[in-house]
């Protein structure tokens, strides 16, 4: 679907969605152009009202681009990605793609899906017909902050789940924490494979002198790129924790299986003497050490019974004293 704003010298603005206004408008005026859910028909309708290059045509029929700005002389082709959590939950993170065509009076958004940081843009720009006038590169450094800028709620959230994994890792280690872990880090590993990227793109756009970015709007890129910045180190610093986070499960289990394996072998410890006086006084000799009929025997019996009382209790008072249990 085609949804085509204009805005002339005197700051009136006009929406149309006829494919007849597809393409460069008059000297003195500006054009967005926006395609959602792209098909064949209207690439191509995009192709021949603008001139844009093939190449750059066929990458608006598959949304699996990397993040790239392209000059195909008079018109930049810029490909941006974002994240967005539907239902505010990591759970659900799903990628955005926009690729735009930036020129000097016009500019071709198209993507397949709708994009709210797009859309706000959008009825702010018909709302403010000298918001254009201030030139089609600051609309769209406005929709590239807005994309963002929507990763910082994103990072918060694993932030926030970070610190109670830690919290659970550190005194009740279960399987999970380890799998929720590996999760977090897959998450992490998709955001920094789109932002990395992303960032080089706007550092390129910061340094462009070709008349595509007004000087003007190259401050206002030179934000976007330093918030881009410390969402590339926060990434880096979230990562790091996953993996002190990884290292204490790790270390807590194996903690607690060394007390498990501590205890068992005390347990060993009190019952291997009891074995022994067992068996020896289960023996089934008649006669032992000069006394007939021991097995018999009333102060053996009671003898054994004594020492089968008093080994474990003197094995853990020694236990006791050297801090063992």
């Amino acid at each position: 679907m085609f949804r085509i704003l204009d805005v002339g010298p005197d700051g009136l603005v006009q929406i149309h969605e006829d494919v007849s206004y597809i393409g460069p408008p008059a000297a003195g005026c500006w054009r967005w152009v926006d395609l959602t859910s792209q098909d064949d028909v209207q690439l191509e309708a995009l192709r021949h009202g603008f001139n844009f290059h093939p190449l750059a045509i066929e990458d608006c029929s598959h949304f699996d681009q990397r993040p790239k700005a392209e000059e195909y002389g008079g018109y930049l082709f810029i490909v941006t990605q974002g994240f967005v959590c539907e239902g505010g939950s990591i759970e659900n993170l799903k990628i955005l793609e926009l690729h735009t065509f930036l020129g000097p009076n016009f500019l071709v958004t198209v993507h397949s899906e709708g994009m709210d940081a797009l859309d706000m843009v959008w009825k702010r720009a018909t709302g403010d017909g000298s918001l254009m006038r201030r030139g089609v590169d600051f609309i769209y450094y406005l929709i590239a902050d807005r994309m963002v800028d929507a990763n910082f709620p994103i990072l918060d959230l694993v932030t926030e789940e970070l610190e109670l994994l830690e919290e659970e890792v550190l005194s009740d280690p279960q399987r999970e924490n380890l799998t929720r872990i590996f999760e977090l880090k897959h998450l992490l590993v998709s955001m920094r494979k789109v932002l990395s990227p992303q960032r080089d793109v706007l550092a390129v756009l910061t340094k462009l002198s070709d008349g595509y970015i007004s000087e003007r709007s190259l401050h206002y890129f030179r934000d976007v790129y330093d918030h881009l910045m410390r969402i590339n180190e926060s990434i880096e610093a979230n990562r790091d924790l996953l993996g002190n986070a990884r290292e204490a499960y790790l270390s807590s289990v194996s903690q607690r299986t060394n007390e498990i394996m501590k205890h068992l072998t005390i347990m060993s410890a009190v019952f291997l003497p009891l074995a022994f006086v067992v068996g020896f006084f289960g023996q089934n000799f008649h006669n032992l050490l000069g006394i007939a009929d021991w097995t018999q025997s009333d102060p053996l019996m009671w003898s054994m019974v004594g020492l089968c009382a008093g080994i474990p209790l003197v094995m853990f008072l020694w236990f006791k004293r050297r801090d063992w249990v």
